[in-house]
């Protein structure tokens, strides 16, 4: 009888085999994407990004150390010309009492004094105050030389650390240079790599694409053929204890290890019998198959982009079936059947000994589940790996105590919803997809409906309906100058920008998650930036706190996707 039900099951619901058939990793995983090729490609873009990264720091210090040497310069040149102006100015003054004299007779001498003085006591007084003042005159003078000399050392060891610091800066931006003429030539061929894969990519998605509409056409007729035959409202109630009785008509289905199994029936027939499933589980199945073709995004629940725990909640949730909103939970409560009992609508968890849990998906027959795929990018329909099965959970059937999560061991990376996790620190990180920062194939992107920008989809959506949102007040779309940026856009604008620029390979711009806009939300304090303050969070959009005012780095232009 199991056979019978498997029989129907596969020329119910599953894809017909006359062209392509669902990939078991939808989205370009097998060949250029995991080659070794792209692999030692992205190594080497990484130890540039590294270098650069130690080089960025370096570039700091000698700028600053040029500007203090700069600094230094100014205020002893300053300094300078303080002294040589008191110096000018005793001078002057020394210069006019000489011209006085000479003006007066000719210079004073004892002799003049005396000549012209009757009283012996003036000539002696008068003799003190000439030495006085010429003592006094050559003591002011040689001290404010002693502080002319002493700025003009001072201007010179000023001028020397300068120098100094122009030629550290100078070797510096040598190195720099390297680094760039490095990255560019290894951006050529991680460009031409990405090319490749691009075009592997738009195959995998067009056949999958066909795949999706045959398997939703299949389970449509599936569900029409119920509905036509009166079996497609029968609830989950009725098919929990078939040992107890099952509707009129239906007959239990067998259990691979004896019995019945719970939660399903059949109609028998000629060819084949007819699999009933609860009305709860074709609403659900129904509802997932509406989301094909929607892009993957973490964290995400719809309805413009999923996760493959939320489609998950959702789909059920329209059944009203609630269930948990991630792979964990989902695994964890669900109540378990058999891997070889697999029905349409089961949950199917998938994972390994070392990543522990790392998928689910539903169940359309024991070949192929829909999942919202993190390697795909997308909702798919995909193969069925048998070897990564942990374990199937049937949602219609009563929630059971929670039961521990299968998780990642031996310093294992964990995998969420088939894509694996990446750590800020990882080396050569790739994120959603797969794919490294800058190095995205432009075919998992999509528009934003301004020339030339694409986001990830899920981003991009947002931007969309934000766009629309902020149109209706100020008359036109979001004003942008720039959003995802490849990673020879990002070298290009390290090299004109080293001390601004994000090192290659670290931009969330790289990521398709970040926007730079303008139209007046470039600057703090207009209608336009506070509307964005105001209402880009609606949208799952922010701008980051480092962009703030005060914080040391202010872009109010630069706003970031965040999710909702």
């Amino acid at each position: 009888m199991a056979a019978a039900v498997s029989l129907a099951v596969a020329l119910a619901v599953a894809p017909s085999t006359a062209s392509a058939a669902p990939s078991d990793q939808p989205g370009g995983t097998t060949g250029v994407l995991d080659s070794r090729d792209l692999d030692r490609l992205q190594d080497r873009a990484a130890e540039v990004q590294d270098d650069l990264r130690a080089q960025q720091d370096d570039v700091a210090a000698a700028r600053e150390e040029q500007a203090e040497a700069e600094r230094a310069v100014e205020e002893a040149q300053a300094v300078l010309a303080d002294k040589q102006g008191e110096l000018s100015v005793h001078q002057r003054a020394v210069a006019g009492y000489a011209s006085a004299l000479y003006r007066d007779g000719g210079a004073l001498s004892p002799l003049t004094l005396l000549l012209a003085s009757g009283d012996p006591g003036d000539v002696l007084s008068a003799m003190g105050f000439l030495d006085a003042v010429d003592a006094h005159a050559a003591q002011v003078i040689a001290v404010a030389e002693r502080h002319r000399r002493a700025a003009v050392e001072e201007q010179e060891r000023a001028q020397a650390a300068l120098d100094q610091a122009a030629r550290r800066a100078e070797e510096v931006a040598a190195r720099v240079a390297e680094l760039e003429a490095a990255a560019d030539a290894v951006t050529a061929e991680l460009d031409e790599a990405l090319e490749v894969v691009d075009g592997q990519l738009a195959r995998l998605q067009a056949e999958q694409v066909d795949v999706n509409e045959r398997t939703a056409a299949n389970w449509r007729a599936y569900v029409d053929q119920l509905v036509a035959e009166g079996l497609a409202a029968t609830p989950a109630t009725a098919l929990r204890a078939p040992e107890g009785g099952l509707p009129a008509g239906l007959v239990p289905v067998a259990a691979s290890g004896g019995g019945a199994q719970a939660g399903a029936a059949q109609r028998p027939g000629q060819p084949s019998s007819v699999l009933v499933l609860p009305g709860e589980t074709l609403t659900a199945v129904s509802a997932a198959m509406e989301a094909l073709g929607k892009p993957y995004a973490p964290g995400t629940a719809g309805p413009d982009s999923w996760d493959c725990g939320s489609l998950v909640q959702s789909a059920y949730g329209r059944a009203g079936i609630a269930l948990p909103g991630t792979q964990g939970e989902l695994f964890a409560t669900t109540a378990p059947v058999a891997p070889a009992d697999v029905l349409p609508g089961d949950l199917v968890f998938l994972g390994t000994a070392e990543a522990g849990l790392g998928h689910v998906g539903i169940a359309l027959d024991p070949r192929t589940m829909l999942a919202a795929d993190g390697r795909a990018g997308a909702v798919v329909v995909r193969t069925l790996p048998g070897d990564q099965v942990l374990g199937i959970g049937r949602p219609s059937l009563p929630r059971r105590a929670a039961v521990e999560v299968p998780g990642p061991t031996g310093g294992a990376l964990r995998v969420e919803c088939g894509n694996t996790v990446y750590p800020p620190s990882y080396d050569g990180a790739r994120s959603w997809g797969g794919y490294p920062n800058g190095l995205i194939p432009p075919s998992a992107m999509c528009p934003l409906g301004a020339a030339g920008h694409v986001l990830r989809c899920d981003a991009a959506a947002a931007y969309r309906a934000m766009s629309q949102a902020y149109a209706a007040t100020f008359g036109g779309p979001i004003c942008i100058t720039d959003s995802y940026r490849t990673y020879s856009s990002q070298v290009r604008l390290y090299g004109e920008k080293p001390a601004l620029a994000a090192v290659p390979g670290t931009s969330n711009h790289g990521w398709g998650l970040a926007v730079d806009l303008c139209g007046g939300i470039e600057r703090f304090g207009t209608p336009q930036y506070a509307w964005m303050v105001a209402n880009a969070g609606r949208f799952g959009y922010l701008h980051p706190t480092w962009a703030d005012p005060g914080n040391g780095r202010e872009e109010p232009w630069h706003w970031e996707y965040a999710g909702t």
